[in-house]
């Protein structure tokens, strides 16, 4: 397998990897309703149809990344969601380690870092308007 082949198979990996996680926290909210994070964001002195926001970042943007369509805009969709929910709902753990002695952001940390590499990278070949 060649060089080229093997870095279009890992941002592949990527891809799918970081879409199909955010995506299951879309579906949930999906399936549970938005009323907590409406709640959150009027809490902030928001409007409260802002909230409805996390549902491009976590339902649309994680689609484009699994497809591949415009993933580079799908990863910073996900990436800005990450941000927001680290501000809204983690801020206060920014530095705090988990019972494990992790970090207590390492999934979002993750989530953010890997969307963001995403958005650098590219989507490879592999996608629906892959080159």
């Amino acid at each position: 397998m060649n060089q080229n082949t093997q870095q279009d198979l890992g941002k592949l990996l990527l891809r799918l990897v970081l879409g199909a996680l955010i995506l299951l926290h879309g579906v949930a909210k999906l399936k549970g309703g938005m009323a907590g994070i409406v709640g959150m964001v009027e809490a902030q002195g928001l409007p409260g149809f802002l909230g409805y926001g996390v549902l491009v970042g976590e339902v649309i943007a994680p689609l484009m990344l699994i497809a591949g369509f415009h993933a580079r805009i799908g990863a910073v969709l996900v990436a800005f969601n990450m941000l927001v929910a680290i501000v809204l709902v983690h801020m206060g753990e920014l530095g705090q380690l988990n019972q494990q002695g992790g970090w207590a952001l390492e999934l979002q940390g993750m989530f953010l870092v890997t969307a963001v590499a995403i958005a650098l990278l590219g989507p490879g070949r592999y996608g629906v308007n892959g080159r």
